[in-house]
């Protein structure tokens, strides 16, 4: 299965994001490794950014163009937007949409170029969010919608913590590179 991560920039952004961009091919990698552990799945992956242009308030970009977008690249591929805006409408609590090999979420740029905590907290977790449901979906995990949201609930309303990554993929206690969803009672 190849996993292909479209990072949507507009194109006044373009070069000004190359930091988010080098991180997403980071993030990218470290997912190949999280979804064989979590999920016993060997996914390849792939990383480019599709470039959008400034358009009138009602011919901006939405789900509707990614999806086309999607099909252009290839229905069969499973394609990961990080995109610029929310979707229109999801039963998601974290701006994420997914569907049969699709799913997108909003990614929010950092306020200074050094922000790989900000990053890896608002959204390599949500990304990881989303993978969950992919992949628990496929496995025709029973419930897999509450399951998720249950887990997502306790990191935010409770003291479940989210898991923490370094640089090297490996679990730490300290500072994280990557966070993901605490997927101990997720996985297979």
């Amino acid at each position: 299965m190849l996993l292909h991560f479209v990072f949507v920039i507009n194109r006044d952004d373009l070069g000004k994001r190359d930091f988010e961009f080098e991180y997403v091919k980071q993030m990218a990698k470290f997912y190949k490794k999280w979804i064989r552990d979590v999920f016993s799945q060997d996914v390849d992956i792939q990383c480019d950014e599709m470039v959008t242009d400034k358009t009138s308030i009602l011919r901006r970009i939405d789900t509707t163009a990614l999806l086309e977008d999607h099909r252009r690249r290839g229905a069969d591929i499973f394609h990961f937007y990080l995109s610029n805006f929310r979707p229109l409408w999801t039963d998601c609590n974290c701006e994420g949409y997914y569907a049969e090999n699709f799913a997108m979420t909003l990614w929010q740029k950092p306020k200074n170029e050094d922000g790989i905590l900000f990053l890896a907290e608002k959204n390599c977790a949500m990304v990881s969010h989303e993978l969950a449901h992919v992949f628990l979906m496929k496995k025709k995990f029973k419930k897999q919608a509450e399951a998720i949201h249950d887990v997502w609930a306790r990191h935010i309303f409770s003291d479940l913590q989210f898991e923490h990554y370094e640089k090297n993929f490996e679990k730490t206690k300290g500072d994280p590179y990557f966070m993901t969803l605490d997927a101990t009672d997720l996985g297979s």
